[in-house]
């Protein structure tokens, strides 16, 4: 889960980059960058792209830091800003004509470090609709529970539990066909 240090120390490093205290906010960065990345890897597959991914989230948080109001936690608004992040990076390769097919995609994992542990697996993930991939994503890899994940979707609890249902269903099927 993003955001794996105390409480206390985590919410008085927040409260100071939000102030504008830049060591606090390199010290979050430092603390969250790892999860960012691992987010990253695992909506698009590569390292390369989770890189570029996890870099960008940096520069949007360190833009909009100063407007984080603590009306949700820190790590759900992280999580948004990655996962906005990851769709907007998609979007922008299939509009440059860059984006390979899924099948295709590298599988870098030794990068991931050992977080894919069924690499085929997360390959099909990246093959889901993308509410479908953040579902499974927040849900079964990051362990979140659905109403956590439909915090950071902006959804209620019975819609995560929906994706993640139709998210089953797809990757039943491409399983079958698969093997």
């Amino acid at each position: 889960m993003l955001g794996r240090m105390d409480q206390p120390v985590k919410q008085t490093l927040v409260d100071r980059a939000v102030a504008g205290d830049g060591q606090a906010f390199a010290k979050l960065i430092e603390a969250h960058y790892d999860q960012i990345y691992k987010v990253a890897w695992k909506w698009c597959g590569n390292g390369v792209d989770a890189e570029d991914i996890a870099q960008e989230v940096c520069i949007k948080l360190g833009q909009s830091i100063a407007k984080f109001s603590g009306k949700s936690k820190f790590s759900t608004w992280l999580y948004r800003i990655t996962l906005n992040t990851a769709r907007d990076n998609q979007r922008k390769r299939k509009y440059e004509g860059d984006l390979s097919d899924a099948d295709d995609m590298a599988a870098d994992v030794v990068a991931a470090d050992k977080v894919i542990e069924n690499n085929q697996l997360w390959q099909m993930v990246s093959r889901l609709k993308p509410k479908e991939r953040d579902a499974i994503l927040l849900v079964y890899s990051e362990g979140l529970s659905h109403a956590e994940a439909g915090e950071i979707m902006d959804c209620k609890e019975g819609t995560v539990s929906w994706q993640i249902s139709e998210a089953k269903k797809h990757l039943k099927k491409w399983l079958k066909s698969d093997g």
